[in-house]
């Protein structure tokens, strides 16, 4: 199964990776950087190639992807885990500042194994931490959602949203429509443009087609 994803992904990107890492750079730069400190401890989850994980300041970081590539492309200040992100996490309680997800949780065989995997980035987060998601939204990209063979559960900002509020999180910032839909197809903007881009939210709502949910983990 796991070499079965490795070759997914490597066709699926193959050159794609150096445009994505500068894509993400820029993402960073330009918005994802505000919500995460100096001082923070991160986990990104579903890491994939590693693009926020490595280019995000921030204390300590890690990455979990069964993709054996994950691995490969992690820089050396980043832990990585090769396992089912919806079985315990090799971590203590209370041990993350920010959980971030991007395009990952569609990937989940079901919504149990989402439910699971909330509850271990719940565990794992100190009070007031946060989980940033992102990802396709089902509303938006009904049809070519299903183009990917390893899409599994559709999911829009709301229905994202309600699991976080079950998990015992405070919803933050809930975006229906931010990024456009993915970058493994179509047109390749110059990088400039992604900076034009976050910092015009009128726009979002033309051409975004996936949510970005932020919870924040209620102080117990």
């Amino acid at each position: 199964m796991n070499n079965d994803l490795q070759r997914m992904y490597q066709t699926r990107f193959n050159g794609l990776i150096k445009y994505r890492n500068k894509v993400w750079q820029a993402l960073i730069k330009y918005y994802f950087q505000q919500w995460v400190r100096p001082c923070d401890a991160v986990l990104d989850l579903g890491a994939g190639y590693c693009e926020f994980v490595n280019n995000i300041a921030c204390s300590k970081k890690y990455a979990m992807d069964i993709n054996p590539d994950t691995a490969l492309h992690a820089r050396e200040d980043v832990e990585v885990f090769s396992q089912d992100c919806s079985q315990r996490w090799p971590l203590p309680d209370k041990s993350l500042d920010v959980v971030f997800t991007s395009n990952f949780f569609e990937h989940l065989p079901d919504k149990h194994a989402l439910s699971r995997t909330l509850d271990e980035a719940k565990r794992c987060l100190k009070p007031n931490g946060l989980i940033i998601a992102m990802g396709p939204n089902i509303k938006y990209a009904i049809a070519a959602y299903w183009d990917f063979f390893d899409h599994h559960i559709p999911l829009t900002e709301r229905s994202l949203s309600e699991a976080l509020v079950l998990q015992g999180f405070h919803i933050e910032k809930c975006h229906d429509k931010f990024l456009p839909f993915t970058m493994s197809s179509g047109p390749r903007p110059p990088v400039f443009f992604v900076a034009i881009y976050l910092l015009l939210p009128l726009v979002w709502r033309i051409f975004g087609k996936q949510f970005l949910v932020i919870g924040k983990k209620e102080m117990i």
